[in-house]
């Protein structure tokens, strides 16, 4: 209350004034200087429009505070530029070339919202006029969250931003559109180190059949997608494949021909295909499909066992469903959405399904390995285009299977092979063009990533490439540089990157591919991706190579001894007494008869009898299944949330101390082997360590604190705020408060007696 006056000899009054205003609103009230300023853009790169002020808020809490700056649309990216001087972090070795923290590619947009008031609008085409927010939310596709408040800007400047941000990040464009064709950069050579098989020439198929044995054949004949429009340039079917059942698999577009994948050391191989429209019934239909299904079992022991994946794994909507409700949880606006989504928050992972199906996708991979590798059988995989879950089943079983897909080039040769060169449709299924058919869209290949990471962290020392090289992989998706992750079909990709363009003077696409780590990061930061618990396998010295060897000598996996059973030569006619009778039913065998029973049961003796062997990681490894073994991709998901990152802990620091034992083992072993004593009595992957050269220094490891975040946050992003969730400030507010202490006297005193 103010005084009315002040009597004699009275003391003043005392102002009963008070702000609730913070200094930081007070400040940002002045209108900031007015200094546009546009990044350093890419050859090509051209801006399309910008504003000034733009006030960039900060992630720490609701006071709404941030930095001040420009916002830029670019045929590229979305980039804020901070009117303030950026110290340089000279600490930071892991920093990408083509765009940085601040700054969005345009494919790695996912939905964008209005702010209008205290209500959050999501965007979904244009608006009316004068009808637009005073704050732009952006949703990244990498899991980021960008706040920009337009209130301090020009309402021209602020109208004309956001038509542009929305138009070229939401809007229907077409494929020459993106910035893959504006790229102007030289494209450099490779690197050799880490060479990338690119299965776009005879050559690479003829060197990978020679290196797995396979016993199929090359077809060369659809070089010009004549042929076949669908299938690559170039791919293997089994060796009694005919012309004449070329020319009936051209009356179904490629349709129902089995595409090898990969051959097993025992002579048994891995094949897929998409499968026929129901409505083929017809006689045509059913002898093609005899034909081609008596053309896989003859390539081994006459013996086949198929699989409809459509059947028994969820559907590519029931996947995209499922991660849509997934990433909500890590899309955070601010810290006090973190910690009011902290009740049940693992239970509410669980409830979305996602990692439900990576573990379904894992265990159909062990299933077929098992058929392999147990019953040395060959294995046809299908679904509706053979392009999706096929893509994600073969090549989890050649990662389980063969230690050369996990080497970082054979990685990447891998995804070469069945997704770039088999034709995944990664423009629709990632949309790229943001496309308003939302049925096609689905994270397929992340849902292979996400398996391949479960892999990674159970055997890790088996793996040679790194947790942060997958996270940077399906970050590179929605990077529109490169040309390999753009296109639906081997046929679009060859007929686009060779055809002129009839608009412009630029010729043929002439962008990198992703392989070109060189184009986003220098050497140091590449250094990332290497795997420091990798286990190099043993050089094995010239006297011991003249030894016996068995027939096959690729060791890929454990002796099939471990499971010899006697080879079913007559199977595939045993199934098959009236193979017209069982062309009419979905599931053309009788492996998953009994998905609830057998299937589990199988799998799960199988894997018992695989961790009775020894040791081998340059062997057969497969995946835990069972409770907590599938666990969140913790560096990927949470990288962005300052609140969820652990100081001094997580992965990072459980990899540095590993990587430590490990060194001192490998330097007692050489001891005790240069002192010519001990060795003798050491097992066999103790020898392998005692082979192998010292750990040398690494910088994914280097000394001091760092965030379970490591590489991709640095000490200044940290948030300082005490790490207390909800439930426990809950817990912490009724302990303070005199009146709930009051009426839970008796329950604390019960409780108490009891301890």
């Amino acid at each position: 209350m103010l005084s009315l006056g002040s009597g004699g000899g009275k003391q003043p009054a005392k102002p009963s004034f008070v702000s609730y205003v913070t200094p930081e609103e007070i400040n940002s009230e002045k209108e900031p200087p007015k200094k546009e300023r546009n990044p350093d853009l890419l050859p090509g790169e051209v801006v399309f429009c910008s504003a000034n002020p733009i006030l960039k808020y900060t992630q720490d809490d609701l006071s709404q505070r941030g930095v001040f700056g420009t916002l830029v649309c670019t045929n590229f990216r979305v980039s804020f530029i901070s009117d303030e001087a950026q110290a340089e972090d000279t600490t930071q070795h892991f920093k990408n070339k083509l765009y940085g923290e601040n700054d969005i590619p345009l494919m790695c947009v996912d939905h964008i919202y209005g702010g209008y008031d205290d209500k959050k609008k999501m965007i979904t085409g244009p608006l009316l006029k004068n009808k637009y927010p005073s704050k732009i939310i952006v949703h990244c596709k990498d899991l980021r969250v960008f706040q920009y408040c337009l209130t301090y800007t020009d309402e021209k400047d602020a109208k004309k931003i956001f038509q542009g941000v929305v138009h070229h990040c939401l809007e229907s464009k077409s494929l020459k559109c993106v910035f893959a064709f504006s790229y102007r950069a030289h494209k450099a050579e490779m690197q050799r180190k880490w060479r990338t098989v690119m299965f776009d020439s005879i050559d690479d198929w003829n060197q990978e059949m020679k290196r797995t044995k396979g016993t199929c054949k090359l077809v060369t004949e659809n070089q010009s997608f004549e042929l076949f429009e669908r299938l690559p340039q170039y791919f293997i079917v089994p060796a009694t494949v005919t012309e004449e059942d070329f020319q009936t698999a051209k009356k179904f577009n490629g349709k129902g021909l089995p595409i090898w994948c990969w051959s097993h050391h025992s002579g048994c191989a891995l094949f897929k295909t998409a499968t026929l429209p129901l409505m083929q019934e017809d006689a045509l239909s059913q002898a093609y499909m005899e034909k081609m299904l008596t053309a896989v079992a003859q390539n081994h022991l006459y013996s086949v066992k198929t699989e409809d994946l459509g059947d028994t794994l969820p559907s590519l909507q029931e996947v995209q469903l499922s991660y849509s409700k997934f990433k909500q949880f890590f899309l955070i606006d601010n810290s006090t959405e973190f910690w009011m989504s902290d009740v049940k928050w693992f239970s509410s992972l669980e409830n979305t399904g996602w990692l439900d199906i990576i573990r379904q996708c894992l265990q159909k991979a062990m299933e077929v390995v098992e058929c392999l590798e147990k019953e040395n059988t060959n294995v046809l995989i299908m679904e509706e285009e053979g392009l999706d879950l096929c893509c994600v089943i073969s090549s989890l079983v050649q990662l389980m299977l063969d230690p050369y897909y996990r080497t970082l080039a054979g990685f990447q040769s891998l995804v070469q092979k069945e997704w770039i060169a088999g034709g995944h449709n990664f423009q629709d299924r990632c949309s790229h063009l943001h496309h308003k058919d939302k049925e096609l869209q689905a994270p397929v290949f992340l849902l292979f990533l996400e398996c391949v990471w479960q892999l990674l962290q159970q055997h890790s020392p088996a793996f040679q490439f790194s947790e942060t090289y997958l996270t940077v992989l399906s970050d590179s998706v929605h990077v529109p540089v490169f040309s390999t992750f753009l296109f639906n079909s081997a046929q679009q990709r060859v007929h686009m990157i060779t055809a002129e363009s009839p608009h412009t003077q630029r010729g043929p696409l002439n962008c990198p591919t992703v392989w070109d780590w060189s184009v986003q990061f220098d050497s140091k930061a590449q250094e990332f991706f290497i795997n420091p618990l990798y286990t190099e396998k043993p050089r094995v010295e010239k006297s011991t190579k003249k030894s016996h060897r068995p027939k096959h000598t690729r060791q890929l996996s454990l002796p099939s001894s471990a499971f010899k059973t006697p080879p079913k030569k007559g199977f595939f006619k045993e199934e098959t007494d009236s193979l017209k009778k069982m062309l009419r039913v979905k599931r053309l065998s009788r492996w998953m008869l009994s998905p609830d029973a057998m299937p589990q049961a199988s799998a799960h003796e199988f894997y018992e009898a695989w961790q009775r062997r020894p040791l081998d990681y340059h062997g057969m490894v497969l995946p835990r299944l069972d409770g907590p073994a599938v666990r969140l991709w913790m560096q990927r998901y949470l990288r962005w949330i300052p609140e969820s990152q652990i100081l001094g802990g997580g992965g990072v620091a459980l990899t540095s101390r590993l990587t430590e034992l490990q060194g001192e083992v490998r330097e007692l072993l050489r001891r005790l082997e240069h002192q010519g004593r001990g060795l003798q009595h050491t097992d066999h992957h103790h020898t392998a360590l005692a082979l192998q050269p010292p750990l040398p220094p690494h910088p994914l490891l280097p000394r001091g604190r760092l965030s379970s975040s490591y590489p991709f946050t640095s000490i200044r992003n940290w948030s300082y705020k005490p790490v207390i969730p909800t439930s426990m400030l809950q817990s912490l507010q009724s302990l303070t408060d005199p009146d709930i202490m009051a009426d839970k006297e008796d329950e604390f005193t019960e409780t108490i007696s009891l301890v």
